[in-house]
């Protein structure tokens, strides 16, 4: 009998006991799984058996909550899908009828400047990578490449999935589409080099939105609700979840204002910021255990 996990080889078992412990370095990362058992007699195939396995996390994930540093303004009109701060400028990806790439002075709120995109496309996530941002839209399965500069397009990307949230992480861009599942981009021809599946140790974490790169971690908005997970990159497996209820207050709340999306990262500064769609206000906060 030869077991197969992954599709890669684990043992040849000739003997009872008929039974069979997959090593730990096989279930590292988690997800849907295969597992075959291939048995043979004589030489020669008799019968093969695959079934498919869900390999949750071995982490309870740490409950966290936060502390507000700072209030900045924010326009209430912007319906925020994507956000990343870089060498003191925030840059905003908006949605739905209004979808546009915005630099955002910080301090004001303001918008520095505004690249509209076509009415047929509703604006997703944004990131950087090496002075060009990205853009993706919803279900249109197209997104942009822009000088950081002077927003001038440079090309067009193609992908198979909706575009929800999107982060640079080392060399690669990432991308959620609303499940699950994290894709990793090679930037340049914008091709899947890789991804994982996302869970918890109870259940898969689906509803992945925004995205941010936070020291060696994935963060994600999980869109209709006051929650950001932390992803382990390497393995899929929720580490914490931070719970942002109440940061913005009810008096700041309108018939139009919308959930919690937006998060953005000031590596040399180490401040977060976070926001929400048509918020009046964008927070600095520090998370707290």
């Amino acid at each position: 009998m030869i077991i197969y996990f992954n599709g890669k080889y684990l043992t040849t078992i000739k003997s009872d006991p008929w039974e069979y412990t997959v090593p730990p370095d096989f279930t590292v990362t988690t997800g849907r799984k295969s597992f075959k058992v291939a048995a043979y007699k004589g030489g020669k195939p008799k019968n093969t058996i695959t079934r498919f396995i869900v390999v949750y996390s071995d982490i309870v994930p740490k409950k966290y909550g936060y502390k507000v540093i700072h209030t900045y303004p924010h326009d209430r009109d912007a319906f925020t899908q994507g956000l990343f701060y870089d060498n003191g400028v925030l840059f905003e990806g908006t949605g739905e009828s209004a979808s546009s790439l915005r630099e955002v002075n910080l301090e004001t709120g303001k918008v520095v400047r505004q690249l509209n995109l076509d009415n047929s496309l509703f604006g997703e996530g944004i990131a950087l990578y090496r002075e060009r941002i990205y853009q993706v839209t919803w279900k249109s399965k197209v997104g942009f490449i822009y000088n950081k500069s002077d927003f001038k397009l440079i090309n067009k990307i193609y992908y198979a999935t909706e575009g929800w949230g999107l982060t640079t992480m080392d060399d690669k861009i990432v991308m959620s589409d609303g499940t699950n599942v994290l894709y990793f981009y090679e930037p340049d021809m914008f091709t899947v080099i890789s991804k994982i599946e996302v869970y918890d140790n109870e259940k898969k974490r689906d509803s992945l939105n925004e995205l941010e790169y936070i020291n060696g971690e994935i963060w994600a908005n999980i869109w209709i609700s006051n929650h950001i997970a932390r992803i382990d990159p390497a393995t899929g497996k929720v580490l914490g979840y931070i719970d942002l209820k109440g940061i913005l207050p009810t008096a700041d709340r309108d018939a139009e204002t919308d959930v919690l999306n937006g998060i953005a990262y000031d590596s040399k500064g180490n401040r977060i910021f976070v926001t929400g769609k048509r918020w009046p206000k964008l927070f600095e906060i520090k998370v707290m255990e």
